[in-house]
């Protein structure tokens, strides 16, 4: 791909290497500046194009899921680089498709590639498989012992949905697709009707890498749709082995619900609510409230926002120093302007959300809208017992909008924490001394997020080995996974066992003779060795 090349859309969707008819039922995105309608039409597939695509993904599940792993490691990496191909029309496309800054999607654009480089890394190296061998012995009494080898295996056909929020980093070359296709298993893509232009072009990045590498034209296929229909049906289908997803816990969990009524149910990992507590404990506020201000401030805006990761909720002390504290954060959210949030269905849902608090917000109005679907952010306040008492108050409010709950002491932060539902992250600010009277409270936040953090922000997620992006329900459908991180391949591949197979049989990675030079564990003890060559 050319950077002269500016790719033209068409609005259809992929099935294959084939493209979609230009079906009756249309759609278009929206520029969330204005709410005017941003084109081409885009069309919706039908269910034969669905079963197509499924069809196709199932014949390419067992090619693609045989395919060396320099090779799909090669594969990723053209992946990103055709996306970076696509040059600026891309980062435009998604900035008119979500009313955001083009820088934003610079940066996002790096972390896609980045991503996909860095599970290439993984598959080329290898070792994910986790190869365990236990040798025979058949000179083993009473019985013979036989020979036990075992490894991750992809799962079969993955369907991913797009998220509304993140256009490239969660989306059609996203965390889901880029560890699914590591883990060699066919993509279908399920586009998100806010921006389909962006999918599109992404697609064909994809799809160019398909036909450039020599994959089976199954390996991957991106459906739009202008309702739920497509997206349920896909999950319903017999030969969709996995889901991946990225939404609401309304969505989410209609897609679990579908998965866990097939005949064959099959694995949802669904990433969907949270609220992402953040206690700010004495030493901390004494220390630098100001400073703490200014981040907390940044990170509950940032996307204006519509980050999963944004701090919702936040525990102060009812001290003088917290007085301080809000002053200065209700001062900047004052002259934080209106700004578009990504749908007309999100401005609608954050106007709802805020209302439901029942009072009236600290930063002056509630909802401030300005042209096509801005809002203004927010800041509310409340006491422990109110807290304790509202369920309403714990509930997710997805835009610019955090709420203050003070507490009188170590009791209140204890029965805050433990009435928590699951989340994707919980923040500590605090001294080592804060740390030390507080203990307990670290114990239970571990029993309640993913990733905890200490003197940070939770907005701002590192795409790395260690990362954690998940949590227990309903942040997420599975608290035993993670979204984000090469741990992520895990979630699309499934154990499996060969016993008493001879040498000549047996996958590369779990051969005596180690032809690939991966970490294997060999009678319970991890070696690298290559006896080969």
């Amino acid at each position: 791909m050319a950077d002269s090349n500016e790719q033209k859309l068409t609005g259809r969707s992929f099935i294959g290497s084939s493209r979609g008819s230009e079906t009756s039922k249309t759609f278009t995105a929206f520029n969330p500046q204005d709410g005017n309608a941003a084109g081409p039409d885009f069309y919706s597939a039908t269910r034969k194009e669905l079963d197509g695509a499924v069809g196709l993904a199932d014949l390419a599940r067992i090619a693609y899921g045989r395919t060396e792993s320099a090779k799909r490691a090669a594969f990723l990496r053209q992946i990103a680089e055709n996306i970076e191909s696509l040059g600026d029309q891309l980062i435009d496309r998604a900035a008119l498709e979500t009313g955001l800054p083009a820088s934003r999607f610079q940066g996002e654009r790096g972390r896609t590639c980045s991503q996909l480089r860095l599970f290439a890394d993984l598959v080329e190296e290898g070792s994910w498989v986790d190869a365990r061998i236990d040798p025979g012995d058949p000179e083993r009494k009473p019985v013979p012992k036989p020979d036990i080898r075992s490894m991750y295996r992809p799962i079969g056909p993955v369907a991913v949905f797009c998220a509304g929020n993140f256009p490239l980093a969660f989306s059609v070359a996203g965390g889901d697709t880029a560890s699914a296709l590591s883990a060699g298993c066919p993509v279908i893509v399920n586009a998100h009707p806010a921006h389909p232009g962006t999918a599109e072009l992404v697609g064909i990045a994809i799809a160019e890498a398909v036909k450039s590498c020599g994959l089976p034209e199954g390996t991957f296929s991106l459906l739009f749709s202008s309702n739920y229909q497509i997206g349920q049906s896909l999950v319903a289908h017999p030969l969709i082995k996995a889901v991946g997803f990225t939404g609401s816990r309304k969505g989410g969990r209609a897609l679990m619900d579908i998965a866990a009524s097939r005949n064959e149910p099959i694995p949802v990992y669904a990433e969907m609510s949270s609220v992402n507590p953040t206690f700010i404990l004495p030493g901390a506020l004494a220390r630098d409230g100001e400073g703490i201000a200014h981040g907390l401030h940044s990170s509950f805006t940032l996307g204006f926002g519509q980050f999963c990761t944004k701090p919702g909720i936040v525990v102060i002390p009812d001290s003088n120093e917290s007085a301080d504290f809000t002053g200065l954060l209700l001062e900047l959210t004052a002259a934080t302007p209106p700004s578009p949030l990504l749908t007309g269905q999100i401005q609608t849902a954050y106007s709802s959300g805020i209302e439901s608090h029942e009072m009236e917000p600290l930063s002056g109005e509630a909802v401030k809208a300005g042209d096509g679907y801005a809002v203004s952010p927010s800041v509310f306040a409340t006491d422990a017992e109110r807290f304790l008492n509202s369920p309403s108050l714990r509930e997710e409010v997805f835009g610019p909008t955090t709420l203050l709950v003070k507490s009188a002491g170590k009791e209140d932060l204890i029965e805050i924490a433990m009435i928590m539902e699951g989340q994707l992250t919980a923040t500590i600010h605090g001294t080592e001394e804060d740390l030390r009277n507080h203990a307990d409270l670290i114990d239970i936040l571990e029993t309640k997020a993913g990733r905890l953090l200490f003197n940070g922000f939770p907005t701002g997620v590192e795409v790395c080995h260690s990362m954690v992006h998940g949590g227990p329900y309903p942040a997420t459908s599975d608290s035993r996974s993670t979204s984000v991180g090469t741990r992520a391949i895990e979630r699309f591949a499934r154990l499996v066992c060969y016993q008493d197979f001879p040498d000549d049989a047996l996958p590369p990675e779990l051969k005596t003779a180690n032809p690939l030079g991966i970490r294997q564990l060999i009678d319970g003890r991890y070696t690298v060795t290559n006896n080969s060559t």
